[in-house]
């Protein structure tokens, strides 16, 4: 039986309902009954999945969008205060509920898993989704991204297991109480929230100090950020803390990780066994979030040997190094990353991957006061690239701050000895691919914003 829909959350409009995040809760909530509504900027598919499902989706952003009889609006922290659907529900008496309260409300009365950190949450949480699901234990989830397999971001299960992506950028992960947490790593980004590594850790632990008592935090065992973590909340009653990684004092230890293609064979030490899978992603980071999730099931009481052999099955998540096609010999991925440690692992796993062939990179920044913050080391980071295409920053919820433009980015390169090209236009990208590429050559689309377009553009233009 499903659980009862909060009454705020029985007729909710979302506004911004085709995000990764807000879609994943709107699918859930008329899954289970709920009159479901919103708007977004565009049509995608993503709003016609809704639809199907019973969702009234309108496009722009207007005040006559909002019913009347709405029982809340859904929002997320990048709605601004002006939004004419907010204003009107501010009119109405309509409360409004962020997003990350409307995915609490739908963790309630369920055995929960969050996944946080700075890095590798949308991985590892569609990991433990596939595993759980593929073992039929029948999870609900919520994910930042949608599966390569199922082709979701979220799901209805019928079992007691809910996996949740927990967002630290805006502190909305303390809104959750998880029997089980994973924290990946612990670096500062958001800057525009964020404006030290101590508030960072403070959020983390506040997080942490969520888990419910008697639950379990799984943490890496050799990320900086997360051993820090880590040994500042040793001293927690009613915390079970399980390690996990390369180092010897990981509970969960990683024995070997061997690259095999586009593929990972990870030999793990847990409770004294070796056990060996598979991980359809290349990269010892990948890997790692394997791992992680692994360790995240046994905590909730699944046999280790049966979540291995689960993980086997996972075919990854979109925009997570995700093969797009090949045309005239040139195989077009399409990565997500767009913080310099996920860069650079990114571009390391493709270099790992595909010995002998040459790298191309069209990079895309994400947000002004990221690149202002961490300009200098996504340039260095395109240094793993034998060439590349860097685009003017994709802004999304951030207004431009004065003299922050991707040449921060273009100098830091070129100053590590990159071959880095400014395009100001995306339009000119596909034909400045075709003219750079030759049989055997890897292409990365790199990226937040709308670079991932790009790939089917390219492969066109590849192909003529």
């Amino acid at each position: 039986m499903a659980p009862a829909i909060p009454t705020a959350m029985e007729r909710p409009h979302f506004i911004g309902i085709g995000g990764a995040g807000m879609s994943g809760i709107a699918k859930i909530l008329a899954r289970r009954g709920a009159r479901v509504a919103g708007s977004d900027a565009k049509e995608s598919p993503t709003a016609d999945a809704l639809r199907e499902l019973g969702a009234t989706v309108r496009i722009g952003h207007a005040a006559d969008h909002l019913a009347e009889d709405a029982s809340c609006v859904v929002v997320s922290s990048a709605i601004r205060a002006d939004n004419p659907e907010l204003a009107r529900a501010a009119e109405l008496g309509i409360p409004a509920v962020h997003r990350s309260d409307a995915l609490a409300s739908l963790m309630t009365g369920l055995r929960s898993i969050a996944v946080a950190g700075t890095h590798g949450k949308t991985t590892t949480t569609s990991m433990l989704a596939v595993a759980l699901s593929g073992l039929g234990l029948d999870p609900s989830y919520a994910i930042g991204g949608d599966l390569a397999g199922p082709g979701t971001n979220a799901r209805h299960g019928a079992g007691e297991i809910f996996v949740a992506e927990a967002d630290e950028s805006d502190r909305s992960f303390h809104k959750y109480a998880p029997e089980v947490a994973i924290v990946l790593n612990v670096e500062l980004d958001h800057h525009a929230n964020y404006a030290s590594m101590d508030e960072i850790y403070e959020s983390f632990e506040i997080f942490a100090d969520r888990i419910v008592s008697g639950g379990t935090l799984v943490i890496s065992a050799d990320q900086q950020g997360a051993v820090e973590l880590t040994g500042r909340l040793r001293t927690r009653s009613g915390l079970n803390i399980v390690t996990y990684g390369e180092s010897d004092s990981a509970d969960v230890r990683v024995h070997k990780i061997t690259p095999r293609g586009l593929t990972s064979e990870v030999t793990v030490v847990v409770d004294g066994r070796f056990l060996t899978f598979t991980v359809s992603v290349p990269g010892s980071h990948y890997a790692l979030n394997a791992v992680a999730a692994l360790a995240a099931g046994v905590a909730l009481g699944v046999p280790a040997h049966n979540l291995a052999a689960a993980l086997g099955k996972y075919t990854g998540v979109k925009r997570r190094l995700q093969l797009k096609g090949e045309a005239a010999g040139v195989q077009v991925i399409d990565s997500y990353a767009h913080h310099p440690t996920e860069m650079t692992a990114d571009l390391a796993a493709m270099r790992g991957a595909s010995a002998g062939s040459r790298l191309l990179v069209v990079f895309q920044p994400h947000l002004f006061s990221r690149t202002q913050e961490l300009g200098k080391e996504m340039g260095q980071a395109l240094a793993l690239a034998d060439a590349s295409l860097v685009l003017d920053i994709y802004p999304a919820r951030e207004d431009p701050i004065d003299g922050v433009t991707s040449e921060l980015i273009i100098a830091a390169a070129r100053a590590s000895g990159a071959d880095v090209t400014a395009v100001h236009d995306m339009a000119d990208v596909p034909g400045a691919v075709a003219g750079m590429a030759r049989p055997g050559d890897l292409v990365l689309t790199m990226g937040a914003g709308d670079v991932t377009d790009l790939g089917p553009e390219i492969l066109a233009r590849l192909s003529s």
